[in-house]
């Protein structure tokens, strides 16, 4: 992809990529969901990233860049990447593919779970090497090596071919959807912009740029501020929880193409909220999502229903590399925004039968999931901290109204960062 290259060369450049690409996986499928649309009373398409052999879009990007570096130099024998998730093994997946080695930087601090993915995909011809507490660490250690080794650098998502390669999502989603349906909306999940710049770029003059909305992380949001800016920002903080799109820049060619948009296209979602869109879709559809792969269903929630009502809609799942381990945080996260989980501190009087006393106010539906003593602040009073779970929020003012009448003193601290994250 060049600057002045037309939209109709780019396509033809991936439509060809497509066609190799066909060699190493089949089409992800791009599902018309039942739930979602009796839901929102629209046609909601769920393009299946999460179905691919890395359970991620990663591999369509990997694939591309490889396979054109060996046309352009078949003498290629070596390959290095820094990542600590998925583009790591679509990586790792495309060099086993080719027979060419391939070295994995990641941090010392990367799952175990995904360190051994990574050597499965890759088989003999991945070796990993762990640098780093931290992912920049990590990435400067990748290209020294690059550089001493004479190794090609594979980028996450930052690079013309890179770019190339994710938007085969967009050729498929062209090719899949039934003939005479245009959709209304397509929505696309944002972190470096390598699959949406690409989708973008492929479906130009196809689709008008109102019909697309631009999903990220309230933690991340690199693409927001730059469009609202007019150039890109880099983000000082960022929240890392959804790992997959938490980018503090977004990519130097991507935005190029993003410029399109405007910074209202862009809509940023709670990670909270994407924990209960991932709870959700898991108990009604079985199907397991990572943080980023659920963040355009996320969008969808957050929405209006009446601007998706009657409406064809396609939205990008990117990935389902969720690690098990982390499910207990999602759900909790997921009841915290759904408002059926709190937390109190309470000073309850030293004295037989207080305890009792307060398990009384509790309502039929209201479960207590946490309970400790702090300590004793006075000769006659000491602090408690106290989670519950019920059925609904409106059990809450119930709860705290009979805390009131009660006379109990008390601070709900569910939504207070800095004391939750010290004592939960």
């Amino acid at each position: 992809m060049t600057e002045k290259q037309s939209p109709d060369d780019f396509r033809r450049c991936v439509d060809g990529s497509l066609a190799e690409m066909r060699e190493l996986f089949a089409e992800t499928p791009l599902q018309l969901n039942d739930h979602l649309s009796a839901r929102f009373g629209a046609r909601i398409w769920l393009k299946r990233e999460d179905l691919s052999p890395v359970r991620s879009y990663k591999i369509r990007g990997a694939f591309n860049f490889i396979r054109k570096a060996l046309v352009a130099n078949p003498e290629q024998k070596l390959f290095v990447c820094a990542s600590a998730g998925n583009h790591a093994q679509g990586f790792a997946y495309v060099c086993r593919h080719f027979g060419r080695k391939g070295v994995v930087f990641m941090p010392v601090t990367t799952p175990q779970q995904k360190i051994d993915k990574t050597r499965v995909f890759g088989g003999e011809f991945i070796e990993i090497r762990l640098t780093g507490d931290f992912f920049d660490a990590c990435y400067d250690a990748a290209r020294e090596f690059a550089a001493a080794e004479g190794a090609l650098m594979a980028p996450p998502f930052d690079h013309d071919d890179i770019i190339e390669g994710q938007a085969s999502v967009g050729a498929e989603i062209e090719a899949q959807l039934p003939e005479g349906e245009a959709p209304d909306l397509v929505v696309l999940p944002v972190g470096g912009g390598g699959l949406s710049a690409g989708v973008a770029r492929y479906l130009e003059g196809r689709l008008d740029a109102a019909r697309f909305l631009l999903v990220e992380p309230e933690g991340a949001p690199s693409l927001k501020e730059s469009l609202a800016a007019g150039h890109r920002v880099k983000l000082g903080k960022i929240d890392n929880f959804v790992d997959g799109a938490a980018v503090a820049e977004i990519g130097e060619r991507n935005f190029e193409i993003l410029q399109r948009f405007r910074a209202d296209q862009v809509l940023t979602v709670p990670e909270n909220a994407i924990c209960l869109t991932m709870t959700r879709i898991l108990n009604t559809e079985g199907i397991v999502l990572e943080p980023a792969g659920a963040l355009s269903i996320a969008a969808l929630e957050a929405m209006d229903p009446a601007s998706l009502k009657g409406k064809s809609v396609v939205a990008v799942v990117s990935g389902g590399n969720f690690d098990f381990d982390r499910l207990p945080d999602v759900k909790e996260r997921a009841m915290r925004y759904a408002g059926t989980k709190k937390y109190f501190i309470l000073r309850l009087p030293q004295r037989p039968g207080a305890l009792r006393d307060l398990l009384t106010l509790l309502g039929p539906e209201d479960d207590i999931s946490r309970f400790e003593y702090l300590k004793k602040s006075a000769r006659n009073f000491g602090s408690i901290l106290i989670g519950i779970e019920t059925s609904s929020p409106e059990n809450f003012l119930h709860l705290t109204k009979a805390f009131d009448g009660a006379g109990l003193s008390y601070q709900d601290i569910t939504d207070n960062e800095i004391i939750s994250n010290l004592i939960i």
